[in-house]
């Protein structure tokens, strides 16, 4: 064993006591179970619990993936935003199938949600880019607000033994199905 990975595996793991995911406890929807765990992490005192990890894909098959800011969540989905131009925005004019991962280290929770995106309206758009920190007065018409539309979650609730409980709504049409995720974590 290096020293690195010894290093590593003393490392603490998650906190105690971590939460328990019951199936019994699960709503039929995946919007109620992730906006439950949102505003926990919210409530909680999280740094950035609205931060999460995009991912694309490249022309050539290479998964890519960055940190972005959850926008907002309605009818429409997920919302994000980026310059069209950016390799992020024209890897999603390629290829709209995507994913986000959100991790909540506090309560050893993530979920993975993966639909495609679409672009929104030049308003939504232009309303984003002056709700911005760093906004000037100058219009940005690169600016683009996109939003992922769903058909895919999967829930992981950290358990100290690493068996961690996974659950997955999957979009059948209109109507979702839950299942537990029974193979090995990974």
């Amino acid at each position: 064993m290096s020293e690195l990975e010894s290093l590593l595996r003393q490392l603490p793991a998650f906190p105690q006591p971590l939460p328990v995911l019951r199936e019994e406890d699960l709503p039929n929807l995946p919007d109620e179970l992730f906006l439950g765990w949102l505003n926990e992490a919210i409530e909680s005192g999280a740094r950035q619990p609205h931060a999460m990890t995009m991912l694309t894909v490249r022309p050539d098959g290479t998964p890519v993936g960055r940190t972005l800011i959850l926008k907002d969540i309605d009818g429409d989905g997920y919302h994000f935003s980026t310059h069209r131009s950016s390799r992020k925005g024209l890897e999603v004019e390629a290829n709209p199938r995507i994913s986000f991962v959100f991790f909540w280290r506090e309560s050893g929770r993530q979920v993975r949600v993966t639909g495609d995106a679409t672009r929104l309206s030049e308003e939504a758009s232009r309303r984003d880019w002056e709700g911005r920190p760093s906004y000037a007065g100058q219009p940005n018409p690169d600016w683009q607000r996109y939003t992922l539309r769903p058909d895919e979650f999967e829930f992981m609730q950290a358990r100290l033994d690493r068996n961690h409980t996974r659950i997955e709504y999957r979009r059948d049409g209109i109507a979702w199905t839950r299942a537990r995720v029974t193979s090995p974590a990974g």
